[in-house]
């Protein structure tokens, strides 16, 4: 038989050292998690509870840094979760979006929890706070339509007070998918090195679904003009990707690679304009960043008649022109992750987005 266990005194050496343990442990729940995620993981992170903390600061529930400091998350309950939940699809949210941020909350509710900050009980409730599954998501969406709510609005926006009701500031439209015709106008080059960069820029966002952060960050020895193909860095899924160039990116990438730097980036910035060389369109030996893409983005819609084009609505064109390919040859040409991590590598070699097909 098993002698019973006698308690240890409190003043113990192995309990005061384990309570100094699990307080020093406590204080480091937080960077731990945040120190092995992705930049990219912790920036959405960041947005996700700021909205949080938007939202129960305009009920005027003080809150601190959700993000970082576990006393912030003293005195959450599941019922103001629920209510984020709810208000976000009042405010016209995606559900995606209202789903991921759930998520974002509740991972963060237990690192509240191991720190100490939330007791069992309370955790145990938000556990139970749920989000809504792909079938629910078209009848919420009919629903919210038919009382005139907008919907996908923007991840950046704010609340503030209004006659005594939650608001948001800055929505976004549903992402805009680009016609034929459009699509022609923002890849036409006006002849000017200007003009050719930006004509390959759209290219490879329109017809190859290139986000516009692996543009920028794309070299000269990465387009292999004899065989039709790019090979570049996807950050996001931490792949390298080989795409066989479409038509209308080839003669665009024959066209400025002809001007573009022989080694390192392939992008020349515009040249300023105090520097009096803009209106001819020409360029510059800097660099172009992620920014000034996302400009010349915008300045690109403007003539063919969009306000507020963005490099997402671009991405969102070849995905929407993509969409009737095979799941698998989607997935692999636009470089999305699956649920079970499939796609994340792929052999050396491989032509990414072989067998896709564009519809106009």
């Amino acid at each position: 038989m098993t002698p019973d266990l006698i308690p240890l005194p409190e003043n113990s050496p192995i309990v005061i050292a384990g309570q100094a343990a699990n307080e020093a442990a406590a204080r480091q729940v937080f960077t731990d998690y945040r120190t092995c995620k992705a930049k990219n993981t912790i920036r959405r992170q960041d947005a996700d509870l700021q909205l949080f903390a938007d939202y129960l600061k305009a009920a005027e529930i003080p809150v601190g840094d959700l993000s970082t400091d576990p006393k912030a998350w003293q005195g959450i309950t599941w019922g103001l979760i629920e209510g984020f939940v709810k208000w976000q699809l009042l405010e016209g949210y995606a559900v995606d979006s209202v789903n991921v941020r759930l998520s974002t909350v509740k991972q963060y509710a237990q690192l509240a929890l191991k720190a100490g900050a939330l007791d069992v009980s309370e955790y145990a409730m938000i556990r139970t706070v749920k989000g809504y599954s792909h079938k629910e998501k078209p009848n919420i969406d009919g629903t919210r339509k038919a009382e005139g709510i907008n919907t996908r609005r923007a991840t950046k926006a704010r609340m503030t007070q209004k006659n005594d009701e939650l608001v948001s500031t800055s929505k976004k439209p549903e992402p805009i998918f680009l016609s034929k015709e459009q699509r022609d106008i923002i890849t036409a080059s006006d002849g000017t090195p200007r003009g050719k960069r930006d004509a390959l820029i759209m290219c490879l966002m329109l017809e190859h679904g290139l986000r516009v952060g692996e543009v920028a960050i794309l070299q000269a020895g990465d387009f292999n003009l004899p065989a039709a193909t790019i090979t570049f860095e996807r950050p996001k899924t931490r792949t390298k990707q080989k795409d066989r160039l479409t038509e209308k990116t080839l003669q665009a990438a024959k066209a400025y690679l002809k001007i573009a730097p022989k080694t390192g980036s392939i992008w020349r910035a515009s040249a300023m304009k105090n520097e009096g060389k803009a209106k001819q369109g020409k360029l510059t030996k800097q660099g172009i960043t992620a920014g000034a893409i996302s400009k010349r983005v915008k300045m690109a819609g403007r003539k063919a008649g969009i306000e507020g084009l963005s490099p997402h609505d671009l991405r969102h064109t070849f995905a929407e022109r993509a969409k009737h390919n095979p799941t698998k040859i989607l997935q692999h040409a636009g470089g999305w992750n699956s649920p079970t991590m499939a796609l994340r590598y792929q052999q050396q070699g491989e032509i990414a987005n072989e067998g896709l097909v564009l519809e106009d």
